[in-house]
């Protein structure tokens, strides 16, 4: 018997195919026996379309479809026509017409699965990811795979008809640990050597830029050896682009049309253009965080001038110890009780603060434990700057201003999540622009990067390095969406000296630098253009495009928490003649 060939996809079929013979081929997701009618719903990835088998036509056919289970892989050839008027289904794509089925080809037999493999079914991570060839058959896993490659070719797209020439950079690089720990790669023919899988192109990129690409991407595999958690993998996808000869703004330019053209083209989504833009310093202040989700109020105040001379002793002690008191205002209707209001309190604990001080509005006044310890004047200052009304609810947080920011900031997102106060399916970009170059590191007792040691400082603070290092401030730039940092960069140091100085800065002796960037520092001494860019997590965008929680919902095959994958085992252990072989011996830690 001739190979039966595929004509259509299920979910392509259409009343223009009435009448027509086609050939289908996928997986059957449920079988329906009526006795002298078998329906299969046969699916692939474009969706599902339902096969009639009649014992009257084609009993042989019949036959054969009594024999299937959920999950065959099937080939099936017949003649596609109207289903009857009150057996169409408008919630199904290919929900008009049926296929009535005149041979099958049972191409694959499957053992029962151990889910349902559809959506909705209530099914463990460690159960999907075990299986997860089952569960990448699950239509909505498939479409955000699909939203995945499209995001990517809507990417390609742009940059190619904006200039940009795409260039594969190493993957086995040397270490240049700053940051994220790397992972390593012993080297066999040079033993005791390791290499590195890159966290970042960054280095080869600005070396392109010195070699004259003046407009490089890549779409690009990172890797960073660090804790995990719902938005972060070990392994990630990058949208990395670097330009020369171009200032901040043309660079947020061009990456607002990139991200502008992949929403149009994946979701149809036009975003406003030009994106807002927010300085670091006012983004703390305001929303206490520096990847604000926008889509709501619930802004930070500062209330110490209001409360620095009050009796409420944990208020003014605060602020003359030269603390700050920040207040957010809930407004009605929030729903919140008491009990709510007492578990709030153990949420910012997480964050450093010792708890919440809270106020409510009634028509009788304040009611809160501290309404006695504050003045009239004192709470007419407090309820004009956080508009108080009745039934609003204020959280009150004191301390130090990075304890209180982070603590706010957070509990502000928090409250939002709880009361739904995000408008799904909206998307608000925010530049958050001229971070701080430097940080200080109390457990290392030294200044760190607070993106990257090739970050170049805002020109006018370039005298600070030596004097206050951490006034400095970056020519950086995040792009936050929904509360999610989308993509980072930079304009980049294209001066050997200033690059040198920056290491001192740092604590890396000019040995040091040589012997970890000695490529890049003596590729900025031949002809280094000005340069700066760009990096977006295509895993992060994705996941916000497809509205999931998780990074592994738009991952084809990712790892848990542990940085573990259930499918394949990874990591394990290797054979002694392969350790052997790399020169290295391994100490097994106990636990």
């Amino acid at each position: 018997m001739d190979r039966l060939r595929r004509s259509k996809y299920c979910g392509d079929v259409g009343k223009e195919d009435l009448g027509n013979p086609i050939t289908l081929m996928g997986w059957v997701q449920r079988k329906r026996d009526l006795g002298n009618l078998v329906f299969l719903s046969l699916r692939d990835r474009t969706g599902i379309c339902q096969v009639v088998c009649s014992s009257d036509t084609y009993p042989e056919v019949h036959a054969t479809a009594r024999t299937i289970k959920p999950e065959y892989c099937v080939a099936i050839k017949g003649n596609v026509e109207l289903r009857p008027e009150k057996m169409r289904n408008p919630r199904m794509k290919t929900g008009d017409i049926e296929v009535y089925a005149q041979r099958i080809d049972i191409l694959s037999k499957s053992c029962t699965p151990p889910f349902v493999v559809e959506d909705g079914v209530e099914v463990s991570d460690a159960m999907r990811l075990r299986y997860r060839y089952l569960d990448l058959r699950r239509p909505e896993v498939q479409a955000n795979i699909i939203l995945r490659h499209k995001a990517a070719m809507a990417a390609r797209r742009f940059l190619d008809e904006n200039g940009f020439i795409e260039v594969e950079t190493p993957v086995l690089t040397r270490s240049t640990p700053e940051g994220a720990r790397d992972y390593l790669v012993p080297s066999r023919v040079s033993p005791g050597h390791f290499y590195a899988l890159p966290q970042s192109p960054q280095l080869f990129k600005q070396l392109l830029m010195v070699a004259g690409f003046d407009r490089y991407y890549q779409i690009v595999r990172c890797f960073r050896d660090e804790d995990l958690r719902a938005d972060r993998q070990p392994e990630f996808t990058q949208i990395d682009m670097e330009t020369s000869f171009l200032d901040m703004d043309d660079i947020l330019d061009l990456s607002e049309g990139l991200i502008s053209s992949i929403f149009k083209e994946t979701i149809g989504l036009e975003l406003s253009r030009p994106f807002k833009r927010l300085e670091y310093k006012d983004a703390i202040d305001l929303y206490g965080i520096d990847k604000p989700d926008t889509r709501f109020g619930m802004l930070l105040h500062d209330v110490s001038d209001s409360v620095k001379d009050s009796e409420f002793k944990i208020f003014s002690s605060t602020v003359n110890k030269g603390g700050v008191v920040k207040a957010i205002n809930v407004k009605a209707p929030h729903g919140l009780s008491r009990k709510d209001i007492d578990l709030l309190g153990d949420f910012v604990k997480n964050y450093g603060a010792k708890g919440i001080v809270w106020a409510r509005l009634t028509k009788d006044g304040w009611q809160s434990p501290i309404a006695r310890f504050l003045k009239e004047k004192e709470r007419w200052s407090i309820e004009n700057s956080l508009d108080f009304d009745e039934g609003d609810l204020l959280i009150f947080v004191a301390g130090n201003h990075d304890v209180v920011n982070a603590s706010l900031g957070n509990l502000r997102v928090h409250i939002a999540e709880r009361l739904s106060l995000a408008t799904k399916g909206t998307y608000n970009p925010l530049w958050i622009v001229r971070f701080p170059l430097l940080e200080w590191s109390e457990e290392e007792k030294r200044l760190l990067a607070r993106h990257h040691p090739f970050t170049s400082p805002v020109e006018e603070d370039i005298p600070m390095l030596e004097t206050e290092p951490l006034a400095v401030r970056a020519r950086s730039y995040d792009l936050v969406i929904n509360g999610f940092e989308v993509g980072g960069g930079s304009i980049r140091i294209h001066s050997r000296d200033l690059q040198q100085k920056m290491f001192s800065v740092l604590g890396i002796s000019e040995e040091e630098g040589m012997r970890k960037f000695g490529f890049l520092l003596e590729a900025l001494d031949y002809g280094a253009p000005p340069h700066g860019g760009i990096a977006f997590g295509l895993d992060r965008l994705v996941m916000l495009l497809a509205g999931a929680s998780s990074l592994r919902d738009v991952i084809a095959f990712p790892k848990t928490q542990k940085a573990v994958c259930p499918l394949t085992g990874a990591p394990a252990e290797v054979e002694d003649k392969q350790i052997a072989e790399l020169g290295i011996k391994v100490i097994k830690k106990e636990g």
